[in-house]
């Protein structure tokens, strides 16, 4: 091959694999913003696709940027964690103390109320807390309305779990990052999306945030509306690829964001409001600053945002599947964290938690997926790699494009495999 046969971009080949899979007619995806970090630097992002769209008028369709906002669903629950951690390091929070006496009332699982519940077992998924029961209400509640056997809205219970203690079991629930961040709250003495703000986004100089109503008018410019080309006919259903796409969150084209919160609202008292579990809005690339401090040890621009030792706690291992004490979920959590999942390269067809074809990349982290955005974040913080997508949502019924070797969709498998083997695998690597 001659010098001037050889690409001038290194990356043409990636470029033109994440394009195929945005645009492919049976299953496209709205947009999608992608980075990769290879031996701790960013060397490689892009974006493609649109952050918003006006079916009615192309002209005003805005392209997704560096700049574009997501709502990144359960990467949140990680970016929530690092503000416990903070506040751990600051003393105002214990992992291991009893939640009930920040809490100011008696927090216990009814089918077994002589086991406390700690702030460990809310981030490790195992504190017996289920969705079963909803993990949002409106400011007019307190949480304790809902948890508690006398709350009026505590129903049939369904938010306890009655086949395992506190400690003994893990299943995968958002309802744990509303305690969570009542907890904050109470220990911060302030909402929580001005706490996130305060403890981690305003020092590491992040966009966004978890309250769209408090965004700047250029963030709200930025921001990714979500989509999927899914209606509702007869009750049912239907998705048409070739259809337009239809708007699921986060579209202010037409009326501003409006804070979850009054101004009564008390601290502490309901955490769901602002989204702990998946409120979060922030580009990939601010996404990938957090990626950078944290493989190196809590240091961002020569500032500790967390101590080495914090880092070190919040990755280390709290739960392994073992076969016994855990939900399915389709084989894809097999260990947990403090606030994030570890991928342990597990594989067969459809199921697993394997990242990229034919395997070897494990790493630590989180994945996200709601009102049609699908996302990862995930990084080895031994060999400083790592990978982040956000993806603005499917075109195609995402249940009838599952995954060949995991138990995330197709698309998600072919975004983080090319990501992979052409960004963050290095070339001495490829030739072994």
């Amino acid at each position: 091959m001659s010098l001037n046969a050889v690409s001038a971009d290194p990356f043409e080949k990636l470029d033109a694999e994440l394009s195929a899979v945005v645009n492919d007619r049976s299953h496209p995806l709205a947009s999608l913003s992608v980075l990769a970090v290879r031996d701790g630097k960013v060397v490689y992002q892009k974006q493609f696709g649109q952050r918003f769209i006006d079916p009615a008028r192309p002209g005003k369709n805005r392209p997704a940027d560096q700049n574009t906002l997501y709502r990144v669903a359960s990467i949140s629950k990680l970016v929530t964690a690092l503000g416990v951690m903070k506040l751990v390091e600051e003393g105002k929070l214990n992992l291991d103390a009893d939640v009930s006496v920040l809490l100011g009332y008696e927090l216990r699982n009814p089918h077994f109320p002589a086991r406390p519940i700690s702030l460990r077992m809310l981030l490790s998924h195992t504190s017996s807390l289920r969705d079963a029961g909803g993990y949002y209400w409106a400011s007019t509640h307190s949480l304790k309305d809902v948890l508690l056997p006398a709350g009026p809205l505590y129903g049939k219970g369904a938010m306890w779990a009655s086949n395992a203690p506190p400690g003994e079991h893990f299943s995968y629930t958002n309802l744990n990052s509303g305690v969570i961040a009542s907890l904050m709250e109470r220990a911060g003495g302030e909402r929580f999306d001005r706490l996130m703000r305060r403890l981690i986004l305003d020092p590491m100089g992040l966009r966004g945030g978890f309250n769209p109503a408090d965004f700047t008018s250029a963030e709200l410019q930025d921001l990714a509306t979500l989509y999927r080309k899914r209606t509702e006919a007869d009750g049912k259903e239907v998705w048409n690829p070739g259809g337009p796409w239809v708007a699921q969150v986060d579209d202010y084209s037409q009326n501003a964001p409006i804070s979850r919160a009054g101004p009564d609202y008390l601290p502490g008292s309901n955490g769901t409001l602002f989204g702990p579990q998946g409120g979060l809005r922030i580009s990939a690339i601010d996404l990938g600053k957090i990626m950078l401090m944290l493989m190196n040890r809590g240091e961002h621009e020569g500032k500790q945002i967390l101590k080495p030792e914090t880092v070190a706690a919040m990755f280390a291992e709290q739960w392994r599947q073992d076969g016994r004490s855990a939900d399915d979920n389709r084989g894809l959590f097999n260990a947990w964290g403090l606030g994030n999942q570890h991928f342990l390269d597990l594989s067969a067809p459809g199921r697993g938690d394997r990242l990229v074809e034919g395997g070897g990349f494990k790493g630590v982290g989180h994945l996200g997926d709601a009102w049609g955005l699908t996302a990862a974040f995930v990084f080895d913080p031994v060999t400083r790699a790592g990978a982040i997508y956000l993806i603005g949502g499917p075109g195609a019924d995402p249940e009838s494009y599952q995954g060949i070797y995991s138990s995330r969709y197709r698309y998600e498998e072919l975004i983080m495999t090319a990501l992979y083997r052409h960004a963050i695998r290095t070339a001495a690597a490829e030739e072994r």
